[in-house]
């Protein structure tokens, strides 16, 4: 019990680092201005162009780092900095979210299996913490009806913590082919190139920090499970 309040310490101490770094490293690198002049909107149009992505629109939504590829909708969705902006936060952040669309357009295997379990994870996210709370205080007398309800809340909960490491391959690979081609259209200058791929190294820190705190509690509902067996 006091090793799991240690690690969720931990954890959410990195977790808090990690997301003011990536704010901190945002604010940096909008103030690198692209050379090339061109907008987040406008870069993200030339990476789908360029992919032979053309069903694809590149629309601003509110908010900051609120960007993100909806595949449903074949939508990719800037914040209003990035949209507008011309640095090489913005570059990044809208070369990123095309890379979603590229891994769309590609049938990209980690995508589909993520696309493919978004709708139990919108499930379980909803119902596992009502399920497991309900669980514990039925188990506490030992009752075989608190345990397989606990049971079944841990099942849930573990559908949301495969998804954050499914997650994983995903975001990473779309921050690849970001790089790869801002670099090879010759879209960045080498310094704004190097402030694109230290922003979306942070950026990606920020799902990996999730997944482990996901993870972590995971292992800790069934340290208590089994221990009540």
């Amino acid at each position: 019990m006091i090793g799991y309040y240690i690690l969720a310490g931990v954890i959410f101490l990195v977790s808090m680092y990690v997301s003011n770094k990536l704010k901190s490293k945002f604010k940096k690198y909008s103030q690198i201005h692209l050379q090339n002049g061109m907008s987040g909107k406008e870069v993200a149009e030339k990476m789908l162009s360029d992919n032979g992505i053309h069903d694809v629109k590149v629309i601003s939504v509110a908010g900051q780092l609120t960007d993100h590829y909806n595949p449903a909708t074949k939508t990719v969705n800037l914040s209003e900095p990035v949209y507008m902006q011309r640095n090489a936060a913005a570059a990044a952040v809208a070369a990123h979210e095309c890379g979603h669309a590229v891994q769309h357009a590609t049938a990209y295997s980690w995508l589909k299996m993520r696309s493919a379990i978004v709708p139990a994870v919108n499930i379980s996210s909803k119902l596992s913490n009502f399920v497991i709370m309900a669980g514990l205080v039925l188990s506490v007398t030992g009752s075989f009806i608190g345990n397989s309800i606990f049971l079944i809340g841990i099942l849930l909960f573990a559908m949301t913590t495969l998804f954050t490491f499914i997650t994983l391959p995903v975001e990473f690979d779309a921050s690849k082919r970001a790089l790869v081609w801002l670099q090879r259209e010759n879209m960045v200058t080498q310094q704004e190139y190097a402030g694109a791929k230290d922003a979306l190294k942070w950026a990606a820190r920020t799902y990996v920090v999730s997944a482990l705190g996901s993870l972590a509690t995971l292992l800790y509902f069934i340290t208590i499970f089994l221990g009540r067996r």
